[in-house]
């Protein structure tokens, strides 16, 4: 048959289709034919709306498999391709059909079929034999035959078979559609999990049955009735009746999974969270726990989001039945409560504003009813959180600038709110030109901070002001708060400070390669302090109003000189570098509060820095040099080493680490000498798998360890080890009487496909005790996620021999797509 007779034939099967009678005795053609009918749309449409799987849950990690690339887009023309053995139209019948490897195109979806048939008089649709449906997202759908009416409105699937795009699955041997949004599906079947490849037919981690699953496409829900939840083709859980919304829709009111807590305070608790779909743009969750021991702590949380951003509120409270279980607590009352709230939003591409704050009844209401914004330790040794932070804050970042502005206000954990500070607000701003200046490059930066704190705090830094209380503020001993027995921690009154920076600095390399890099530094600190005279402060700072200026010049010179040595198996670059530093003394030194620059810890990281204060509050003074070489090697077949040894020299003037301030920043810190102590840092990797790395400080006369770190990490396929080593000697100074020193070790293991055991442990070497260690395992995979915790600490104070031993567990369970379950508990007690 021509292609002309062929295009007339298909003019009339639409004509057929559109309601003309045509009277002929049977036709009959072969071939590809292109027809602007919509009965590939209508197959589509149809197993599109009776084919769904539950929607997506969120909230833990599994392993997926690569989602497989989606199918090239179709424009939407209307136009269908139809390919077969032959196309049948039977004119006295009113019936079309298209016989032998149909293939349907349209819009991006491809039907298969071994026959389609349409039959005017009765308006329904047949499809048969081996039945595959292909949409433009990627979802695959089989079926032994289908039949439904022209509307679409009523049919039946049989033997359905759905793989959809974010690799669910979903069988039944029948579905029935009724009233256009009314599908039954019996002896269901749905799983998240992929077949296994050895065995397709085996059956998959989990899966859940149903004797009928109903979807309801005006509430766009899933009913599912008499189910069963199965693990490798064995029940474990039978469920009468529970729904979830269907694929379509994002966001659905109703329950979420429980969530199981314990605790002594409280006892056993159980969350019941529901979920309120308000409006597309904003909704709420209400969880009430239900507890043993305290009755219901109601929970709700409101969440919005903008054009421009995104806040929430979250509320807590509980009227307490025992309150007796938090005697002599700040939890020791009737009605327990709070509030937190955050948000942030976008001005444009580079400005962002937000705030986070909170409010409670008392300081101890989150952690003793595990709330959100207390951390269990389960992952790591990290400290619990000692305060809670409420603030405003605008943010902006350019390409080469920096700005932040807050204010701040903290809530203490441990019921010392009135050493706490409050601030309003801090000021950061950083700028680094994008043009040269005198051919090198200029940048600056300020620092604003305005802080007021109620009470000062002290620490004891010997076992004499330890033992007998010398260090409190309630203390009448005539040797209370002393330099020689306290540190001053935090200031008393209203401190601020307004810091500007200039910098300049300049690279040169001569024909020798050697590098030469002159810089210029100007500072300017502008400082009122209003400290309060409260019994002690007076002994480590001037009480009253105290105005200062104070101005740093700074002018150095860095050196550089690589030596390059290229071998055979690798490079070598050896680096001698040296940095002269000429600036006046330190202005006011020790006599003003310090309150960001507490911390000093020399080590080779910040040998060759030319401030080495951490904070604003401190700056360095006085002439210095600092030297040192680094040499690093690169094997040609893998693997790098880089060693930095050096030194500082106080040249001349006033030695700002030698000045004992309110804190004793900088005393014993190994720069408090005309010459530093040594400082060294190893780090070698000689592959991808092993690591090893080295800090260290020796005393520059006796080379006795001041301070030495040392880890060493390795990285196989199925597990990994590390090992933390630390030596710290005794710094009275600050308040380390004793010697610090100490092992961390952790590892994981993959000891089965899916399976991985972690564990870690600290061990006090001083006390020769373990104080802290760590054990878990899980299972994950594409579809399933289990795991369990379980973390023990062992603190250990001065005159004891019994440690107190606290510990927390928490034990998850998580099925992809459908729910995710966790349990937590807390606890302590004496060892014995």
């Amino acid at each position: 048959m021509s292609f002309v007779a062929v295009r007339q034939t298909a003019l009339a099967a639409l004509r057929l289709l559109a309601g003309a009678r045509v009277a002929s005795s049977r036709a009959r053609c072969a071939g590809s034919v292109v027809l602007a009918c919509v009965l590939a749309l209508g197959l589509a449409a149809a197993l599109d709306a009776a084919l769904l799987s539950p929607a997506a849950a969120q909230g833990f990690t599994y392993n997926p498999r690569p989602p497989k690339p989606p199918p090239p887009r179709v424009a939407n023309d209307n136009q269908m391709l139809v390919q077969a053995t032959e196309v049948d139209y039977d004119y006295n019948n009113s019936r079309v059909s298209a016989v032998g490897n149909v293939q349907l195109f349209y819009n991006g979806t491809s039907v298969e079929a071994d026959r389609i048939i349409y039959d005017q008089k009765t308006k329904r649709l047949h499809a048969e034999g081996n039945i595959r449906m292909t949409d433009a997202d990627g979802k695959i759908t089989y079926a032994n035959s289908l039949d439904l009416s022209d509307n679409y409105r009523d049919g039946f699937v049989d033997s359905l078979r759905v793989e959809t795009e974010d690799q669910t699955r979903m069988a039944a041997t029948r579905a029935d559609r009724s009233k256009g949004n009314y599908t039954v599906f019996e002896n269901g079947v749905y799983t998240a999990c992929a077949p296994c490849k050895d065995d397709p037919k085996k059956p998959p981690l989990w899966q859940v049955k149903g004797a009928r699953i109903i979807h309801d496409q005006t509430e766009k829900m899933l009913y599912f009735e008499n189910a069963q939840l199965e693990f490798f083709g064995v029940p474990l859980a039978y469920i009468p009746y529970f729904s979830t919304p269907d694929p379509t829709v994002k966001r659905k009111s109703g329950f979420l999974m429980p969530g199981f807590t314990q605790t002594g305070g409280y006892g056993f608790g159980v969350d019941i969270p529901y979920y309120w779909a308000i409006a597309p743009d904003y909704d709420a969750t209400f969880t009430p726990r239900i507890t043993s021991k305290q009755g219901v702590l109601a929970q709700a949380e409101f969440r919005q989001r903008l054009s421009n951003g995104s806040y929430q509120v979250r509320l807590y409270g509980i009227d307490q039945l025992n309150r007796n279980a938090f005697a002599n607590q700040p939890g020791d009352r009737q009605f327990r409560g709070g509030v937190d709230t955050k948000g942030q939003f976008a001005l444009n591409d580079k400005w962002v504003f937000g705030w986070d704050g909170i409010l409670l009844s008392d300081y101890m209401f989150l952690s003793d009813y595990r709330l959100a914004q207390y951390r269990d330790p389960f992952n790591s040794f990290m400290s619990l959180p000692t305060e809670a932070i409420s603030q405003l804050y605008l943010t902006g970042v350019g390409s080469r600038s920096f700005f932040d502005v807050r204010a701040i206000h903290y809530l203490s954990f441990s019921g010392n709110q009135q050493t706490v500070p409050i601030v309003y607000p801090v000021l950061d701003y950083s700028n680094v030109l994008n043009y040269p200046v005198f051919g090198g490059e200029f940048s600056y930066k300020t620092n604003f901070v305005n802080l007021t704190r109620e009470q000062a705090v002290f620490d004891p830094i010997t076992t004499t002001a330890n033992t007998n209380g010398l260090c409190t503020t309630t203390s009448a001993d005539p040797l209370a708060r002393l330099p020689t027995q306290c540190l001053l921690r935090a200031t008393p009154g209203t401190y601020t400070r307004l810091t500007a920076q200039a910098e300049w600095r300049r690279s040169f390399t001569d024909p020798y390669g050697q590098i030469w890099t002159p810089f210029a530094i100007l500072r300017a600190d502008a400082i009122n302090a209003n400290v309060t005279n409260q019994p002690g402060v007076g002994n480590f700072l001037p009480t009253g109003d105290t105005q200062a200026l104070r101005l740093m010049p700074t002018v150095g010179l860095e050196y550089r000189y690589p030596f390059i040595n290229v071998q055979p198996w690798g490079t070598t670059t050896i680096e001698p570098i040296a940095q002269v530093i000429i600036r006046p003394n330190e202005t006011y030194a020790g006599r003003l509060p310090n309150e960001d620059a507490q911390s000093m810890v020399f080590d080779a990281s910040n040998l060759f820095s030319v401030d080495k204060f951490s904070g604003y509050d401190r700056v360095e003074g006085g002439g210095r040099a600092n030297v040192g070489v680094q040499a690093t090697t690169q094997f040609d077949r893998g693997g790098t080493i880089n060693v930095l040894f050096g030194q500082s020299y106080h040249l001349f003037g006033l030695n700002s680490f030698a000045v004992q301030d309110m804190n004793n920043t900088g005393i014993g810190s190994g720069l408090d000498k005309t010459v530093s102590d040594y400082v060294a840092r190893v780090d070698y990797s000689p592959n991808r798998t092993y690591t090893f790395s080295m800090r260290s400080r020796f005393d520059q006369q006796t080379l006795n360890i001041q301070r030495f770190e040392a880890e060493a990490k390795a990285n196989f396929d199925r597990w990994s080890v590390a090992l933390t080593y630390g030596n710290y000697a005794a710094d009275p100074a600050i308040g380390y009487l004793n010697r610090r020193e100490g092992v961390l070790a952790s590892g994981s293991v993959k000891f089965a496909p899916n399976w991985v055991a972690t564990g870690a442990a600290r061990w006090d070497l001083v006390a020769n005790k373990i104080n802290q260690y760590v054990i878990g395992a899980g299972y994950v995979d594409d579809c399933f996620v289990l795991a369990a915790n379980y973390v023990t600490s062992y603190n250990y104070t001065t005159g004891t021999t019994t440690p107190v031993l606290s510990h927390a567990y928490m034990l998850q369970i998580g099925l992809r797509t459908l729910a995710n379950s966790s349990t937590t508990g807390t606890g302590t007690g004496g060892l014995q």
